[in-house]
């Protein structure tokens, strides 16, 4: 009788709430991570090219940095008017609009990394017979994972709370709860949608320091790779 007596009386705090929506919050939690994952990875596969452009010189970097920093400045509501003709109201809308944001970060971080890579460790690799694509996926990628990584784990957590906004258009996983219920003064829905949030990005967060420490041992010690690190 308590649990329904917190959704009486509109309780920030209602177990009662969590309960008997149990499927809905599920669903939402369901689709923001399968919004924030897919946005994430297309941003990744679009940012190491643009990085590997932005590493031609200064003048491909100062553009692809201005271009990407640009795309982060716009507003959310103004982006997705602006791909609105394209995608209609629907979840591709959303990713692309996700994709675009993350390149600020993705791509900073990706030629950051990909710039770290001594020369000497290059110019042995040419040494040993390796072409530019050998000495991309094999020397500079693995070098540059670190850096990568560290992008990859900001843009997530940003990503995540951006998928929010797309609650707009009615794909915004948790913030298609979060924005009718602030609205309504649900305040019970409001707190368990926001907590939810904040828990996935902990949750991506610590998952991702996981992988890039799995995927980086060298840089466990000291934060520089070894010699022997180096060789390998």
């Amino acid at each position: 009788m308590a649990g329904q007596n917190c959704l009486v009386a509109n309780d920030w705090i209602c177990w009662d709430y969590v309960t008997s929506r149990s499927r809905e919050l599920t669903d939402a939690t369901v689709e923001h991570v399968w919004i924030t994952g897919v946005s994430v990875l297309i941003g990744l596969v679009v940012a190491v090219p643009l990085a590997l452009l932005a590493r031609r010189g200064r003048r491909w970097s100062a553009s692809v940095l201005t271009f990407t920093t640009l795309l982060y400045t716009v507003p959310s509501l103004a982006m997705f008017s602006l791909l609105l003709p394209v995608f209609g109201l629907s979840a591709a809308l959303v990713v692309t609009g996700l994709v675009l944001y993350s390149l600020t970060i993705l791509v900073r971080n990706a030629l950051a990394g990909l710039e770290a890579v001594p020369e000497e460790v290059r110019e042995a690799a040419r040494g040993m017979g390796y072409g530019p694509g050998r000495l991309l996926w094999q020397v500079e990628l693995p070098l540059a994972l670190p850096a990568l990584l560290a992008g990859v784990r900001i843009a997530t957590v940003s990503t995540i709370a951006l998928t929010t906004v797309g609650s707009i258009v009615g794909k915004g996983g948790l913030g298609n709860l979060i924005a009718p219920a602030v609205s309504s003064s649900f305040k019970a829905q409001v707190l368990t949608a926001s907590v939810l949030c904040v828990l996935l990005a902990l949750v991506a967060d610590l998952l991702l320091l996981g992988l890039q420490r799995l995927l980086t041992p060298w840089t466990r010690a000291g934060g520089r790779p070894s010699g022997r690190g180096k060789g390998a």
